[in-house]
């Protein structure tokens, strides 16, 4: 099963959403104490003190567990660069490059805040197809963000996006992996070079410096 097929309408009754609510913390501890490969339903529904048939009713299996952990996370991901950006532009901050910085920065903060949850899905560990799938969700949200260098009718810069989506790709990697100071030193130096980038076309329209 690929992690595109997986897919179960969640029940949003009171007590169905405290039974999945409590699955879901279960999986996630599961999953990052013993890995996803090895992880079982039967340890899921204990830790979670449920029932499998429960776990069943609001999920298909653990491939389903995990995709909604990833998608909680990608929403709280997504709050986060969207207040940054908001609260930039409430300042009047305007200038694209900078309002690029605010949400890679806020985006990698929440890597930093998020540890343990973010490990889950950098690790290699998950259910089959979701690394491909972790990338395209990158590039998309990468995508988003770079339309702020643009115009409506301006081009798609496909070398940006591949090296703002890979760069970040890597930075998540690398800033989950150190001391808190040491990750925000790092997402910094990292953001602060991101922000430097622009489109080919934006560089084209640039005028050339006279010969002197």
């Amino acid at each position: 099963m690929t992690v595109d097929k997986v897919h179960k309408p969640v029940r949003v009754s009171h007590r169905g959403a405290a039974t999945r609510s409590a699955l879901l913390n279960a999986a996630a501890h599961v999953f990052r104490t013993v890995g996803f490969a090895k992880a079982g339903v039967s340890e899921v529904v204990a830790e979670a003190g449920a029932s499998v048939g429960s776990l069943y009713h609001h999920f298909s299996g653990k491939a389903d567990l995990f995709m909604a952990l990833y998608e909680e996370f990608q929403q709280r991901q997504q709050d986060r660069t969207h207040r940054a950006v908001s609260d930039a532009r409430a300042q009047g901050e305007t200038d694209p490059t900078r309002l690029m910085y605010a949400a890679a920065r806020a985006y990698l903060e929440g890597c930093i805040e998020e540890r343990e949850t973010t490990l889950l899905f950098f690790c290699g560990d998950g259910p089959p197809g979701f690394d491909s799938q972790l990338r395209g969700r990158l590039r998309e949200w990468t995508d988003r963000n770079v339309a702020l260098f643009r115009k409506a009718d301006e081009p798609v810069d496909e070398a940006l996006l591949m090296v703002v989506s890979g760069a970040m790709l890597v930075a998540v990697a690398e800033v989950i992996r150190r001391d808190d100071k040491d990750a925000r030193r790092l997402a910094d130096d990292i953001t602060a070079l991101l922000s430097r980038l622009e489109p080919q076309y934006a560089a084209e329209r640039r005028p050339r410096p006279r010969d002197e």
